[in-house]
């Protein structure tokens, strides 16, 4: 493939198209580069868009996103960034994905780039990816995944999942008058709360994301100020780390809440209901291709300045990937010493650093597939 693509022109465009609603205008903008610079590419059913090279293994995919966040911030240029949204999260990192896809020409294995359309919301396109809707690929997962995020250049190798349920307490109405006629739901919640507190206490932390944490963060209960309430619900945030999954996060906690409230007291745990499934903790070993060649190439390119094998602080489509070989890789970071980047007004990213990230993917891909 040819190498005269120019990642920072790309950027310079990608920013200024919307996609925070509607992501069409950005998917035929990414599709008309791919096949401007010789690749087939092709859209999947979920709204992937999907090109390949190459043949044999390892097969090496390159993943991102072309959804952003809301509010659309417009595009601005100085001091060597361009601001805007989608700068750093995630069209930056495709920038600097599509540049080494254009330069790898694989000699011993296959190179894929798979975007998807819906990162920042449900995460249809990752759910629904199959590989094997590329001519000559039979399996439908790759050999070893970079998802393109803003990490400042580090290689992230592990993230915590997130996941997201309700406890919901029951009991009988009474009274207030009397309030031994009936069992007191919102009463109830007070040893809940306590589980909830205590549900870690037991549990080693990962060794490199650190421990779960497990956070009440809405309680809804009651109906009348003089009546003994029925019902209570607790909605809680749960940032998980592996093995833990989603069900076994559902029936662990639901088991210390019964433990907790009085046997009167009916206990249900249920995760919130979403059209895929949630992005669960991931953790790839640092010993692994992938990683080894993308941080020495990242350190080589910044003279040491990044490179460094690290977890990534927020959830990711990389979950849907493992427990094949991930890293999380991008140029931008999620914040700097001011405050927020990604997600924020003033989202932004370095042009050097788009370059640099081009040139460490090129050369670990070289390392990985030619």
């Amino acid at each position: 493939m040819t190498d005269a693509f120019d990642p920072v022109s790309f950027l310079d465009a990608a920013v200024r198209i919307e996609s925070h609603e509607d992501v069409s205008e950005m998917r035929a903008f990414l599709v008309d580069t791919l096949r401007n610079h010789g690749a087939d590419p092709i859209v999947d059913d979920a709204g992937n868009t999907l090109a390949t090279t190459g043949s044999g293994s390892p097969h090496v995919v390159l993943n991102t996103h072309v959804d952003t966040v809301s509010p659309h911030v417009p595009y601005d240029r100085d001091d060597g960034r361009i601001h805007g949204r989608g700068s750093c999260d995630a069209k930056g990192p495709l920038a600097a994905i599509l540049a080494a896809f254009f330069r790898t020409d694989p000699a011993a294995g296959r190179l894929t780039l798979a975007v998807t359309p819906d990162e920042e919301v449900y995460s249809t396109g990752a759910a629904a990816l199959d590989l094997s809707v590329l001519p000559g690929v039979d399996a439908p997962d790759g050999d070893a995944y970079v998802v393109g995020e803003p990490t400042g250049l580090d290689v992230c190798t592990a993230a915590k999942g997130r996941f997201e349920g309700t406890v919901a307490l029951s009991g009988v109405t009474a009274h207030a008058a009397e309030p031994e006629t009936g069992v007191n739901a919102v009463a109830a919640a007070e040893g809940a709360l306590s589980a909830i507190r205590a549900f870690d206490a037991d549990r080693d932390p990962h060794p490199s994301l650190g421990p779960a944490t497990l956070t009440p963060t809405v309680v809804e209960g009651g109906e009348a100020t003089n009546q003994v309430p029925a019902d209570c619900a607790i909605t809680v945030d749960r940032r998980s780390v592996p093995p833990e999954s989603a069900d076994g996060f559902r029936e662990a906690l639901a088991a210390a809440v019964d433990d907790a409230t009085p046997d009167a007291v009916g206990v249900d745990v249920a995760l919130t209901e979403r059209p895929t499934p949630f992005l669960e903790a991931f953790a790839t070993d640092a010993d692994e291709p992938v990683v080894r060649h993308l941080s020495a190439a990242a350190e080589r390119v910044t003279d040491g300045a990044a490179g460094e094998v690290r977890p990534f602080t927020a959830a990711t489509e990389a979950s849907y990937f493992s427990p094949a070989p991930t890293v999380v890789f991008g140029p931008g970071v999620l914040a700097d010493g001011t405050g927020p980047v990604a997600h924020a007004d003033r989202e932004y990213v370095r042009v050097a650093e788009v370059e640099r990230a081009a040139d460490a993917l090129t050369e670990a891909l070289a390392a990985l597939v030619d």
